[in-house]
Order: structure tokens, then sequence, then C-alpha cells
């Protein structure tokens, strides 16, 4: 039976998908999905597992801005409940309830929120639309407005696999070797922030345990993965002392994506030739399927994060960071494609890396949306929890296998520090694959057959 949340969601696509006139056939060709998968995101029978095809409907409906964000909202909002056990409750977030010009924040309860009562009438919040209409949220009043807000980071903040603790020292790049290529973890990761003691180093949450890998930060200090056996990447955090949520706290990160072109163009290393490999599964279940066989992104990692505040109160984010822990020569093995290389237009806030440097840096992208070029934008940007950034990352690498990591600088309420985001407490890796033998599958008669590169 289909959740609250995913019918709210659903609501949402439907009205998207009636607006822009195409058929659920032609939208369904356009997003390399079955046209029956896309009948049952529009009825609220399925969520996506991945926000990227959502974003590529979205935006083929004609969604732009505003309607962008409230679509990723409702998404995290319908992906969090589809995850959620049967019967479990989430933990409640300070829900901001403006009951006069000066709102004053409203705390609620660690248990579900009671059902609220019927809202008094008040003035709607008039959205235009591109083109002098109205959007199709214009209707939406102020108070509708904050409980998605707050629903969103109720969402963010739901313990998951990872959890952030505190570093001090600074941090010289090492040599540590390369992680076990078979220990990669799949899937989405939330990154809620820990908990620190004002001055003081944050202690380790006692409800997870060490990381059993050897690749820690450079500068020795330890870093918390997520629980054992779940899936996903990990934050950890270094900064001064100060609370884990509200006015100078770090923002929530997630990998909310591990390949953003998803179906179309991830190439995956693997140690065998073509004769045993299982063919290439569901875009969701497909880093899995590389796992099994000890795979590494070949050529590329593509990463999308989302990054969202704990709190009303702004986080500037000053800059995004490459740390590269080893670099050795690729691999010598067989890359196999998982799409047809069918990527559309670059959107907004994609930023590129060049692995191969000595010291990577990583560069905004110019996008485009429609026919419209959009300019490359750099740090810093700025988020709350009614505010998200989302970024797709381009990590390239040719002649090397590199492990690398990432490092987020935000400061916030006079306070700043460094999130760590990596693999599920381990490094990402990737390899150059140039002069490899390359493999696409073409069906189950053709079987993995030689790529020809366009």
């Amino acid at each position: 039976m289909a959740t609250p949340e995913a019918e709210h969601f659903a609501a949402l696509l439907k009205e998207l998908k009636d607006r822009s006139g195409r058929s659920y056939g032609v939208l369904a060709g356009r997003l390399h999905v079955s046209t029956s998968t896309l009948h049952r995101y529009c009825n609220g029978d399925a969520v996506p597992n991945e926000y990227a095809p959502v974003e590529r409907f979205a935006r083929l409906c004609g969604a732009v801005g505003d309607e962008l964000v409230e679509v990723h909202r409702r998404w995290i909002v319908a992906d969090a409940a589809r995850r959620r056990p049967a019967g479990a409750a989430v933990a409640g977030a300070a829900v901001p309830v403006p009951a006069a010009p000066a709102p004053a924040p409203v705390s609620a309860p660690e248990t579900a929120p009671a059902p609220l009562p019927a809202p008094e009438p008040e003035p709607p919040v008039v959205v235009s639309a591109p083109g002098g209409g109205r959007s199709p949220w214009a209707r939406l009043s102020r108070r509708t407005w904050v409980l998605i807000a707050a629903a969103g980071v109720a969402a963010l903040l739901v313990p998951t696999t990872v959890v952030a603790t505190a570093l001090v020292g600074s941090r010289a790049e090492g040599g540590a070797g390369a992680p076990d290529r078979a220990d990669r973890a799949a899937g989405d990761a939330s990154v809620p922030p820990a908990p620190a003691a004002s001055g003081a180093p944050a202690s380790p949450s006692p409800s997870t345990s060490p990381s059993a890998s050897s690749d820690g930060p450079p500068d020795g200090s330890s870093a918390e993965p997520g629980a054992p056996g779940a899936p996903g990447g990990s934050v950890t955090e270094r900064s001064r002392g100060g609370t884990a949520t509200g006015l100078g706290a770090p923002p929530a990160v997630t990998i909310s994506s591990y390949n953003w072109e998803e179906p179309c163009g991830q190439f995956y290393l693997l140690d065998r030739g073509p004769e045993g490999v299982a063919p290439p599964p569901a875009p969701q279940d497909r880093r899995g399927w590389a796992r099994s066989y000890a795979g590494v992104e070949g050529g590329n990692t593509l990463l999308q994060l989302t990054v969202q505040g704990t709190s009303r109160e702004a986080v500037v984010l000053k800059g995004l960071y490459v740390r590269v822990l080893s670099r050795k020569a690729p691999l010598p093995w067989s890359a196999y494609l998982m799409g047809n290389g069918c990527g559309s237009g670059i959107a907004p806030q994609t930023f590129a890396s060049d692995l191969d440097a000595g010291h990577p840096v990583i560069t905004p992208v110019p996008g485009t949306q429609g026919d419209r070029v959009v300019p490359a934008v750099p740090f810093p940007y700025k988020v709350s929890s009614e505010d998200v950034e989302v970024f797709n990352l381009d990590m390239k690498t040719t002649g090397y296998d590199v492990t690398w990591y990432l490092e987020l600088k935000w400061s916030s309420g006079g306070r700043e520090g460094m999130l760590r985001v990596d693999d599920g407490g381990k490094p990402f890796r990737t390899s150059g694959m140039r002069g490899r033998p390359m493999y696409t599958y073409g069906n189950d008669e053709v079987k993995w057959e030689p790529y020809q590169a366009g």
C-alpha cells in the first residue's frame, strides 16, 4: 500500500506530467524506463530509489527553480517513508510555525508528532511560474511550506548509515594503502552530524563500531563509519566544539547518487573476461553488482551530494576539496559499460576534477536548462533547513588508479569546520582504463560484445 508521503510525491509527478502534455510512453522512452514503471511512480505505487531519474522527469516536464526544489523535497520524504520499517516512528524535528510576523521556533517532541489541527485560513503565498503563469504550488500557504521544509529536515536527520565525529589537527597528504576493493558499499547514505561538547572534540557514537579498514585520515585520527553492514558513504567532521544542530552546527550531507547519469554511461573495471560475467542489472543494483566482482569505477566517478542545514540558521559552504591518498598504475582489467552513453545536458551546480593532477582541484562546469546555457557558479554557497543544494561531481582519471575522498569546508555562527565525505569509511577508488578491453551488453543472444567508442 502506498504511504501518504508517496501519494503526496506522486500527485506532484502526475501534475507535472499532465502539464507537459506528453504521454507516459514518450516520457518513459526519454527516461529509459518502462511505461508501467512510470505509471507506478505517478500513482504512488512505487518511489524511485535514486533522485536522478526524478530530476530528469521533472526537467522533461518543464519544472525549473522552486519547482525542482519542491520535487526534491517530496522525493526525500517519500523515500525516507519507503525505507522506514512498518510501524516505526520518525524522530521529530524542530518545526517553526509562524504565528505572527516575528515567528518563534517550536520544538516538536522526539516521538512521532500528533496530528495537527486544521489550520486557520491565511493568505496564500503566490509563486509565479516561468512564462508568467501560476506555479503548481501557487496556492500553498506559508504554514504548508514550513511543514514541507521541516519534513525534509526530519528525513535527512533519520540515523541510517553514517555519523559525523570531530577530528582535530591538520591533514597531511599521506600514503595510506588502497582499500579492499571488494568492500565497496552500494546505495544512498544519509549523513547527520554527530553531537559534540562545546570546546572539546566529539566522542565517537557508542552505537557504531570502529572501521575495520586501515585507511584512516592522514593525520592518524580515527574516522568512524556507519553501522556495520549498512550501505553508503560517510562523513566525518573536523571542527572546533559546538552543538550538533542549530547555530554553529555543520550541515547534513547525503550521497544521493553514485552515478547521476543513471541509467547511462558508467564503466566498471573487473578482473575477468566477459565469459561468466552476468548482464548489468537495474540501475539501483549496479553498484552492488560491481561489488560482487570486486569491481572499480573506470574512467570517472559520478557522485551527487545533497547538502542541507540542520536549522533555519544559514551555513556557508566555503569550498569543496579533494584529498588523494594514493596514486598507482591503472588496473590492467577489462571495462564493462552499464548503459548506452545516453546522458542528457549538464545541470547547474556541476563540478569536475582531474584526479591525475598533482593537486586536484574541483572546478565549476557550465550547465544547461533547456536551450539556455547556465554559467558556472563557484563556491561559496549557503544552505539551511529550508534551503538545499545539490552538487553533481565528475571525478576523472585516465592515467592512474586513485584512492581519494572529499572535504567540505563550512562555517556558521562564528564557527567553522571540515567534513570528510568518503565511501562508507573508506576512500573512493577510481582507475583509468585507457587501452583496456571494453565491453557493452547487447542482448541475451549476443551477450557481452566489444564496445566501440563513438
